[in-house]
């Protein structure tokens, strides 16, 4: 008889140190249950949990576009707004290097130190180049290659460039365009 009531008593104080640890341990940082109960309610662990979660892998959309006069970098997230522009005049005051490679690099630059505070990880990119122009400007392969050092993953490459497909007559005539 004595043990059987010992027993009960032991079984007792074990159910009743487990609630109090499950109180105090509910969230992971020592809050009570009630503080817990609030923050559900309100969504705040889900939206933790999530930003936990995609931390380094938030996917983004960088378009270049780069002529030969001029580099543009728009970034995008997935839907479509903004979350970074840079372009050439912004990064130098020459005129004549807004297009160049090495300008194109500190664009880069710039663009991932704002990225990375977002948290993005991975890039898709497209390129465009001015409309029937059959290459991109020097910028376009410096910036891809600035961004995937930094520690981005490319996940596509995609060329935009436009091009007529029939559209109005050329100017110049029948015999084109005489001196």
């Amino acid at each position: 008889m004595i043990e059987e009531e010992t027993k009960e008593l032991e079984a007792e104080a074990d159910a009743a140190e487990q609630e109090e640890t499950a109180d105090e341990d509910i969230g992971n940082s020592g809050e009570k249950k009630e503080d817990a109960e609030d923050r559900e309610e309100s969504g705040e662990t889900e939206e933790i949990k999530k930003a936990g979660k995609e931390k380094g892998k938030a996917e983004a959309v960088v378009n270049i576009y780069t002529s030969f006069n001029n580099t543009l970098v728009h970034v995008t997230d997935m839907s479509g707004k903004t979350l970074s522009k840079v372009t050439g005049g912004m990064v130098t005051k020459h005129g004549r290097l807004k297009a160049n490679p090495t300008i194109a690099m500190f664009i880069a630059k710039r663009v991932s130190e704002q990225l990375k505070e977002l948290g993005v990880g991975n890039l898709y990119f497209r390129i465009r180049a001015k409309t029937r122009n059959p290459a991109p400007g020097p910028g376009a392969n410096a910036i891809i290659k600035s961004l995937s050092r930094e520690g981005f993953k490319v996940l596509n490459i995609l060329d935009t460039t436009r091009f007529p497909r029939g559209g109005p007559k050329k100017k110049g005539g029948r015999r084109g365009r005489r001196p």
